[in-house]
């Protein structure tokens, strides 16, 4: 190969690794514990909705105050705090996708993706108020 070639191949390969280190994030889902070791950091969790505990939201005192309990499939529960309205039907979701990270033992929550059990329902993505 010519040399010009294999500066411009070298280019590339530095052009495509730099792209992937600014724009991907490859964040696997974790479980409440493996979050909780990094305090601060976002993460995904996988949880299911303990609505034997309930759902605390009140929009006439903060309307973007939600809290619940949810268990990841580790059998871990752990409070979640989503700062945002309570998601319509979130009892009914078969299991919650959630973007967020544990400070003091909470999960603070950015994003809910809900999983409905019908098949006519598509996924539902809530978006939380950034605090």
């Amino acid at each position: 190969m010519k040399r010009t070639h294999i500066v411009l191949l070298l280019l590339v390969a530095a052009a495509v690794c730099v792209i992937v280190s600014m724009f991907g994030n490859f964040s696997t889902y974790e479980t409440f514990a493996s979050a909780g070791k990094q305090p601060g950091k976002a993460y995904h969790v996988i949880a299911v909705m303990d609505k034997s505990k309930g759902t605390v939201y009140d929009p006439q005192v903060d309307p973007n105050h939600f809290y619940f309990y949810a268990k990841d499939k580790a059998g871990n529960e752990n409070k979640v705090v989503f700062n945002g309205a309570k998601p319509t039907d979130i009892e009914k979701s078969e299991q919650l996708v959630m973007k967020g990270y544990i400070q003091d033992g909470t999960f603070h929550c950015s994003g809910i993706q809900m999983k409905c059990p019908s098949k006519y329902k598509k996924d539902m993505v809530v978006e939380g108020n950034a605090s």
